[in-house]
């Protein structure tokens, strides 16, 4: 019987122990995305290449092998304050620190280079059930005008055996609907303290993710560096208003700060240092008959892991 192709589930729980199933359910830990692309096995394989008198491949003898996935979360908050989101596992996956502050919150994600969590990702189409275990990877978080704003995750994890297994019933009432970016949905926004008029933004943590299975080692998926990047676009200015040529030139630091959400219980807040985001390479584009103003960003910390908070308020 044919597979169908809507019916898919993912479900994604933090590992007390590296690499050991945490066992996800549908009821408690099922996550609503889109745009997915799933590469259920990837293996490293080491070609023969035999000499012998006939034109003809040599057999490839296979290696190790790895489950890679890839999707886009809507950026909203849990619905109540102090509650984390239900996609908080998959940040803490991509090498952050979750801190809930009880009861008037909010929940603050922050970067670690330290201490890394990892995720066990079951993953099923209809009915063939693949598993990945000890999952980590990076996210980028995407905020484009009269489109919803969304993270996007690509992870890799330790490949298990794929089998038949009844697709779960997932329950993703954890979900809150998002919000379209806006000018009344996303404010306030402002880049280098200048309350900028912005048409798209993101911002890639830019987690070096790799996977490593060594002699007298254990298989292991890390996260080894992290270089965050990004760009934004936004409405030209005069150098009266902000001198943006000269903040490039001179390699100048400051913040960004952005809020999604207008309703307690369902903003989500991406906010800087004061000296951690530098700008780079202006170039003219044009919107609706507007000059427009595209730079690329750079983020930089400062004593450590301090370049940028996610809060969830």
């Amino acid at each position: 019987m044919a597979l169908l192709a809507r019916k898919k589930t993912i479900l994604a729980k933090i590992e007390p122990t590296y690499g050991t199933d945490s066992v996800p359910t549908g009821a408690a830990n099922a996550i609503l995305v889109r745009n997915l692309d799933l590469t259920p096995q990837e293996t490293d394989f080491a070609d023969r290449d035999l000499i012998r008198s006939y034109f003809g491949n040599s057999e490839q003898l296979a290696g190790a092998s790895r489950g890679m996935l890839s999707f886009e979360v809507e950026m909203a908050g849990s619905g109540t304050v102090a509650v984390a989101p239900a996609y908080g596992p998959l940040l803490r996956a991509c090498a952050m620190a979750e801190v809930i502050t009880p009861t008037t919150g909010p929940v603050t994600y922050t970067p670690i280079s330290a201490a890394i969590e990892a995720v066990t990702i079951y993953f099923n189409v209809d009915g063939v059930f693949h598993k990945f275990l000890g999952v980590r990877g990076n996210v980028s978080l995407s905020w484009s005008i009269k489109n919803i704003p969304v993270y996007r995750f690509s992870f890799t994890g330790l490949y298990v055996a794929v089998a038949d297994a009844a697709i779960p019933t997932p329950t993703y009432t954890a979900f809150q609907k998002p919000l379209v970016v806006s000018n009344i949905n996303t404010t306030p926004f402002t880049l280098h303290g200048f309350s900028a008029v912005a048409s798209d933004l993101s911002i890639d943590l830019g987690n070096q993710v790799v996977h490593r299975s060594l002699i007298g080692g254990s298989e292991s998926v890390l996260i080894t560096d992290r270089k965050m990047t990004g760009s934004v676009t936004i409405e030209a200015t005069t150098v009266a208003a902000k001198d943006w040529f000269a903040i490039c030139k001179a390699a100048t630091l400051g913040a960004i700060d952005i809020t999604q959400g207008t309703v307690a219980g369902n903003i989500v807040q991406f906010v800087s240092i004061s000296t951690a985001v530098q700008l780079s390479n202006p170039r003219y584009s044009e919107q609706d008959g507007i000059q427009m103003l595209q730079m690329d960003l750079r983020f930089v910390p400062t004593s450590g892991n301090d370049e940028f908070s996610i809060v969830v308020k």
